[in-house]
């Protein structure tokens, strides 16, 4: 039987962390899902800095709030609250 060879273990910044504001129990229901791939932030500043992540396509989220610019605040499956474009998302019936 051959050997399993296990990658080196390494420890990630504090930057990797997302932050404890960010975080809430995920939802029961979902609002919206998404078009394409595109980015997500924690905070809502604005859209050409770079994003702490980014959601795939199709994935599922509640829209939380949206007011009058391009951003809105949505939450996701696991419960990860952050701003991302609206124009990229598509209402669910």
């Amino acid at each position: 039987m051959p050997r399993m060879l296990r990658p080196k273990a390494a420890v990630l910044p504090d930057s990797a962390l997302v932050p404890d504001a960010n975080l809430k129990p995920p939802p029961k229901r979902f609002t919206h899902q998404v078009v394409a791939e595109q980015p997500f932030y924690y905070a809502s500043g604005h859209a050409d800095a770079a994003p702490d992540g980014r959601f795939a396509p199709g994935t599922k989220l509640l829209l939380l709030e949206h007011g009058d610019g391009p951003l809105c605040w949505v939450q996701d499956r696991q419960g990860l609250c952050a701003a991302t474009p609206f124009a990229g998302l598509r209402a669910l019936r």
